[in-house]
Formats: structure tokens, C-alpha cells, sequence
């Protein structure tokens, strides 16, 4: 379900806003909803998360940690020792 949300913007930004939306042969609507939207998910707790993991992953493979690796310290850790 679609709801309805009010801003004020300055004039020059509407109309600029309004051109660049043309010229993507969009809506000046189609547009902010889709600027909010990768807006949303860039900012999302998911996506931070999955950026961190991702990095995490990046930084391990460089200092030759494999998944086996990452898996005993895992279980090592449960463990307590």
C-alpha cells in the first residue's frame, strides 16, 4: 500500500529535480521514491552487517585464514577454551 508523504524543497531543487527525472524518462515521484529507497537500504542494519562480514571475509583470505580456520575458532570458542 502506497502512502502519501509532504517536503518542502527549495524551488531551484524541484526544478533540477525535475529535469534530471526527465531526462531518465522517470517521474519526478518515480524518482524520490527511488533515491528514498537505495537510501533505506544503504542504511539498513542488514546491509551494514552484511558489509562488515564481507569485509571481515576480505581481511581473513589476505592473512591465509580459510573457512576450516574460521570454523575451529568458532567451535573453540562455544567451548570455552
Amino acid at each position: 500500500m502506497n502512502v502519501q508523504i509532504l517536503i518542502r524543497i527549495d524551488k531551484s531543487l524541484k526544478e533540477a529535480l525535475q529535469r534530471l527525472s526527465k531526462k531518465e524518462n522517470k517521474s519526478t515521484n518515480e524518482k524520490i521514491c527511488e533515491l528514498i529507497g537505495e537510501y533505506v537500504t544503504e542504511h539498513s542494519m542488514e546491509t551494514a552487517m552484511k558489509k562488515l562480514w564481507d569485509d571481515i571475509s576480505v581481511s581473513l583470505k589476505k592473512k591465509g585464514y580459510t573457512r576450516a580456520d574460521v570454523n575451529r575458532a568458532i567451535k573453540r570458542v562455544r567451548k570455552g577454551t
